[in-house]
Protein backbone atom coordinates (compact mmCIF):
# COMPACT_ATOMS: atom_id res chain seq x y z
CA UNK A 1 0.00 0.00 0.00
CA UNK A 2 1.63 3.25 -0.99
CA UNK A 3 1.49 5.96 1.42
CA UNK A 4 1.10 9.78 0.53
CA UNK A 5 0.83 12.75 2.21
CA UNK A 6 -2.13 13.85 1.30
CA UNK A 7 -5.06 13.09 -0.67
CA UNK A 8 -7.63 15.32 -2.08
CA UNK A 9 -11.34 14.14 -2.98
CA UNK A 10 -14.21 16.31 -4.28
CA UNK A 11 -17.85 15.31 -5.99
CA UNK A 12 -18.32 11.90 -4.59
CA UNK A 13 -22.41 12.42 -4.81
CA UNK A 14 -22.99 9.97 -2.32
CA UNK A 15 -26.77 8.80 -2.42
CA UNK A 16 -26.97 8.87 -5.80
CA UNK A 17 -27.34 5.84 -8.78
CA UNK A 18 -24.44 7.92 -10.00
CA UNK A 19 -21.56 7.56 -7.20
CA UNK A 20 -19.26 4.60 -8.04
CA UNK A 21 -18.10 3.82 -4.41
CA UNK A 22 -16.66 0.21 -5.12
CA UNK A 23 -14.31 1.86 -6.65
CA UNK A 24 -13.50 4.56 -4.53
CA UNK A 25 -13.11 2.06 -1.57
CA UNK A 26 -10.22 0.39 -3.90
CA UNK A 27 -8.36 3.76 -4.28
CA UNK A 28 -9.26 4.76 0.19
CA UNK A 29 -7.90 0.54 0.71
CA UNK A 30 -4.76 1.55 -1.42
CA UNK A 31 -3.73 4.29 -0.52
CA UNK A 32 -3.06 5.74 3.09
CA UNK A 33 -2.55 9.25 4.05
CA UNK A 34 -1.02 11.95 6.66
CA UNK A 35 -4.15 13.95 5.78
CA UNK A 36 -7.34 13.50 3.59
CA UNK A 37 -9.73 17.02 1.95
CA UNK A 38 -12.92 16.05 1.04
CA UNK A 39 -13.83 19.18 -1.08
CA UNK A 40 -17.23 19.32 -1.66
CA UNK A 41 -20.14 17.62 -2.95
CA UNK A 42 -19.22 14.40 -0.90
CA UNK A 43 -22.95 14.00 0.10
CA UNK A 44 -25.30 15.07 -2.79
CA UNK A 45 -28.80 16.86 -0.84
CA UNK A 46 -29.80 18.16 -4.36
CA UNK A 47 -30.32 14.51 -5.73
CA UNK A 48 -31.61 12.90 -2.61
CA UNK A 49 -34.27 15.39 -2.76
CA UNK A 50 -35.72 13.77 -5.66
CA UNK A 51 -34.54 10.02 -4.70
CA UNK A 52 -32.05 8.69 -2.47
CA UNK A 53 -30.31 5.71 -2.82
CA UNK A 54 -27.70 4.66 -0.42
CA UNK A 55 -26.10 1.56 -0.82
CA UNK A 56 -24.04 -0.41 1.23
CA UNK A 57 -20.42 0.79 -0.32
CA UNK A 58 -21.38 4.22 -0.22
CA UNK A 59 -21.92 3.61 3.60
CA UNK A 60 -18.75 1.73 4.23
CA UNK A 61 -16.99 4.41 2.22
CA UNK A 62 -18.41 7.41 5.15
CA UNK A 63 -17.41 4.57 7.81
CA UNK A 64 -13.27 4.38 6.51
CA UNK A 65 -13.44 7.90 6.16
CA UNK A 66 -14.46 7.66 10.05
CA UNK A 67 -12.45 5.65 11.30
CA UNK A 68 -9.27 7.40 9.28
CA UNK A 69 -9.93 10.25 11.37
CA UNK A 70 -10.44 8.18 14.53
CA UNK A 71 -6.91 6.67 14.28
CA UNK A 72 -5.10 9.95 14.27
CA UNK A 73 -5.42 10.89 10.26
CA UNK A 74 -6.44 14.60 9.94
CA UNK A 75 -9.63 14.44 7.39
CA UNK A 76 -11.12 17.73 6.76
CA UNK A 77 -14.19 18.63 4.98
CA UNK A 78 -15.50 21.59 2.58
CA UNK A 79 -18.43 21.10 2.00
CA UNK A 80 -19.70 21.75 -1.83
CA UNK A 81 -22.97 23.65 -3.50
CA UNK A 82 -24.63 19.85 -3.33
CA UNK A 83 -23.82 18.98 0.30
CA UNK A 84 -24.07 23.31 0.91
CA UNK A 85 -26.42 22.52 4.17
CA UNK A 86 -23.27 21.49 5.61
CA UNK A 87 -21.87 24.91 5.63
CA UNK A 88 -23.92 26.10 8.27
CA UNK A 89 -21.46 23.69 10.59
CA UNK A 90 -18.64 25.05 9.55
CA UNK A 91 -16.16 25.19 12.38
CA UNK A 92 -16.90 22.05 13.98
CA UNK A 93 -15.73 18.88 14.35
CA UNK A 94 -17.91 15.52 13.52
CA UNK A 95 -17.03 12.43 14.49
CA UNK A 96 -13.21 13.57 14.44
CA UNK A 97 -14.01 15.43 10.75
CA UNK A 98 -13.00 18.84 10.71
CA UNK A 99 -15.64 20.89 8.74
CA UNK A 100 -14.33 24.24 7.25
CA UNK A 101 -15.61 26.39 4.32
CA UNK A 102 -12.26 27.01 2.73
CA UNK A 103 -8.37 25.91 3.95
CA UNK A 104 -4.79 27.03 2.90
CA UNK A 105 -2.77 23.99 2.32
CA UNK A 106 1.07 23.82 2.94
CA UNK A 107 3.02 21.54 0.43
CA UNK A 108 5.77 19.64 1.54
CA UNK A 109 8.43 21.87 -0.40
CA UNK A 110 6.47 25.04 0.50
CA UNK A 111 4.18 25.97 -1.84
CA UNK A 112 0.52 27.41 -0.32
CA UNK A 113 -2.89 26.22 -2.11
CA UNK A 114 -6.20 27.22 -1.69
CA UNK A 115 -8.66 24.42 -0.92
CA UNK A 116 -12.04 25.47 -2.21
CA UNK A 117 -14.90 23.36 -3.75
CA UNK A 118 -15.57 25.95 -6.35
CA UNK A 119 -18.76 26.82 -6.86
CA UNK A 120 -18.18 30.19 -5.89
CA UNK A 121 -16.40 30.74 -9.60
CA UNK A 122 -19.31 28.91 -10.91
CA UNK A 123 -21.85 32.14 -12.36
CA UNK A 124 -24.35 29.58 -13.19
CA UNK A 125 -24.58 28.26 -9.54
CA UNK A 126 -24.25 31.13 -7.70
CA UNK A 127 -27.15 33.55 -10.31
CA UNK A 128 -29.17 31.51 -11.99
CA UNK A 129 -29.54 27.97 -9.38
CA UNK A 130 -32.42 26.81 -11.42
CA UNK A 131 -30.38 26.50 -14.78
CA UNK A 132 -27.80 24.89 -12.48
CA UNK A 133 -30.53 22.10 -11.12
CA UNK A 134 -31.46 21.31 -14.89
CA UNK A 135 -28.03 20.54 -15.87
CA UNK A 136 -27.56 18.53 -12.93
CA UNK A 137 -30.08 16.64 -14.06
CA UNK A 138 -28.94 16.14 -17.70
CA UNK A 139 -25.63 15.20 -16.71
CA UNK A 140 -27.06 12.52 -14.62
CA UNK A 141 -28.72 11.28 -17.29
CA UNK A 142 -25.30 10.97 -19.43
CA UNK A 143 -23.82 9.17 -16.41
CA UNK A 144 -26.77 6.64 -16.42
CA UNK A 145 -26.38 6.06 -20.25
CA UNK A 146 -22.53 5.49 -19.85
CA UNK A 147 -23.36 2.83 -17.44
CA UNK A 148 -25.12 0.76 -19.96
CA UNK A 149 -22.90 1.89 -22.81
CA UNK A 150 -19.84 0.38 -20.43
CA UNK A 151 -21.49 -2.79 -19.64
CA UNK A 152 -22.35 -2.95 -23.23
CA UNK A 153 -18.10 -2.52 -24.32
CA UNK A 154 -17.42 -5.22 -21.61
CA UNK A 155 -19.56 -7.85 -23.48
CA UNK A 156 -18.47 -6.99 -26.93
CA UNK A 157 -14.67 -7.22 -25.20
CA UNK A 158 -13.90 -3.11 -26.13
CA UNK A 159 -11.21 -2.16 -23.61
CA UNK A 160 -10.64 0.98 -21.94
CA UNK A 161 -13.23 3.11 -20.47
CA UNK A 162 -15.26 5.59 -22.14
CA UNK A 163 -17.13 8.26 -20.97
CA UNK A 164 -20.49 9.87 -22.56
CA UNK A 165 -20.47 12.88 -19.91
CA UNK A 166 -16.70 13.65 -20.92
CA UNK A 167 -17.31 13.25 -24.57
CA UNK A 168 -20.10 15.89 -23.90
CA UNK A 169 -17.82 18.08 -22.46
CA UNK A 170 -14.95 17.82 -24.56
CA UNK A 171 -17.54 18.28 -27.90
CA UNK A 172 -19.89 21.33 -26.61
CA UNK A 173 -18.25 24.85 -26.85
CA UNK A 174 -20.08 26.36 -24.41
CA UNK A 175 -19.41 23.91 -21.75
CA UNK A 176 -15.37 24.16 -22.91
CA UNK A 177 -15.86 27.96 -22.40
CA UNK A 178 -17.25 27.61 -18.89
CA UNK A 179 -14.88 25.19 -17.98
CA UNK A 180 -11.90 27.87 -18.80
CA UNK A 181 -13.70 30.63 -17.45
CA UNK A 182 -14.04 28.72 -14.09
CA UNK A 183 -10.27 27.97 -14.11
CA UNK A 184 -9.51 31.52 -14.73
CA UNK A 185 -11.45 32.54 -11.99
CA UNK A 186 -10.03 30.13 -9.46
CA UNK A 187 -6.67 31.14 -9.86
CA UNK A 188 -7.01 35.05 -10.15
CA UNK A 189 -8.46 34.16 -6.85
CA UNK A 190 -5.50 32.73 -5.26
CA UNK A 191 -3.25 34.70 -6.57
CA UNK A 192 -5.45 37.88 -5.31
CA UNK A 193 -4.57 36.01 -1.71
CA UNK A 194 -0.73 35.44 -2.68
CA UNK A 195 -0.90 31.86 -3.04
CA UNK A 196 0.85 29.23 -5.14
CA UNK A 197 -2.41 27.84 -6.29
CA UNK A 198 -5.66 26.37 -5.91
CA UNK A 199 -7.32 23.03 -5.79
CA UNK A 200 -10.76 22.32 -6.30
CA UNK A 201 -13.67 20.50 -7.91
CA UNK A 202 -17.06 21.00 -8.89
CA UNK A 203 -17.23 20.82 -12.42
CA UNK A 204 -15.96 17.26 -12.40
CA UNK A 205 -13.18 17.83 -15.20
CA UNK A 206 -9.87 16.63 -13.70
CA UNK A 207 -6.64 18.64 -14.59
CA UNK A 208 -3.50 19.55 -12.99
CA UNK A 209 -1.61 22.66 -14.99
CA UNK A 210 0.26 25.78 -14.60
CA UNK A 211 -1.77 28.84 -15.85
CA UNK A 212 -0.29 32.26 -15.54
CA UNK A 213 2.66 31.02 -13.67
CA UNK A 214 -0.23 29.34 -10.99
CA UNK A 215 -1.15 25.66 -10.02
CA UNK A 216 -4.47 25.12 -10.61
CA UNK A 217 -5.55 21.68 -9.81
CA UNK A 218 -8.99 20.13 -10.09
CA UNK A 219 -10.09 16.53 -8.13
CA UNK A 220 -12.65 14.91 -10.83
CA UNK A 221 -15.31 13.06 -9.09
CA UNK A 222 -16.35 10.11 -8.35
CA UNK A 223 -19.51 9.96 -10.51
CA UNK A 224 -17.60 9.89 -14.03
CA UNK A 225 -13.68 9.62 -14.17
CA UNK A 226 -12.83 8.65 -10.95
CA UNK A 227 -9.93 10.63 -10.11
CA UNK A 228 -8.15 12.12 -6.98
CA UNK A 229 -5.09 14.02 -6.40
CA UNK A 230 -2.21 12.76 -4.22
CA UNK A 231 0.76 14.82 -2.51
CA UNK A 232 3.65 13.06 -2.12
CA UNK A 233 5.97 13.20 0.85
CA UNK A 234 8.19 15.77 -1.70
CA UNK A 235 5.11 18.15 -2.24
CA UNK A 236 4.72 16.44 -5.66
CA UNK A 237 1.06 16.09 -6.88
CA UNK A 238 -0.30 13.31 -8.94
CA UNK A 239 -3.77 13.40 -10.92
CA UNK A 240 -4.84 9.56 -9.96
CA UNK A 241 -7.53 8.15 -12.45
CA UNK A 242 -8.98 4.82 -11.25
CA UNK A 243 -10.29 3.38 -14.45
CA UNK A 244 -12.02 0.23 -14.67
CA UNK A 245 -9.03 -1.65 -14.74
CA UNK A 246 -7.74 -0.45 -11.57
CA UNK A 247 -5.16 -1.53 -9.38
CA UNK A 248 -3.70 -3.35 -12.59
CA UNK A 249 -2.49 -0.45 -14.57
CA UNK A 250 -2.52 3.33 -12.74
CA UNK A 251 -3.00 6.42 -14.96
CA UNK A 252 -1.45 9.10 -13.34
CA UNK A 253 0.57 12.42 -14.69
CA UNK A 254 3.27 14.36 -11.80
CA UNK A 255 2.54 18.93 -11.48
CA UNK A 256 5.23 19.38 -13.83
CA UNK A 257 3.40 17.92 -16.45
CA UNK A 258 -0.57 19.07 -18.09
CA UNK A 259 -2.59 16.52 -17.36
CA UNK A 260 -6.10 16.23 -17.68
CA UNK A 261 -8.96 13.35 -17.70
Amino acid sequence: MPKVRSVFLSDIHLGTRACQADRLLDFLREYSADQTYLIGDIIDFWAMSRSICWTQAQNTVVQKLLRRARHGERVIFIPGNHDEALRDYCGTVFGEIEVVDELVHEMADGRRFLLIHGDQFDQVTRHHRWVAVLGDKAYDLLVRINHWLSWARRKLGLAGYWSLAGYAKRKVKTALNFIFDFETSAVHHARERGLDGVICGHIHWATIREIDGLSYVNCGDWVDSCTAIVEHFDGRLELVAWGEARPQALLAAPLSETAEV
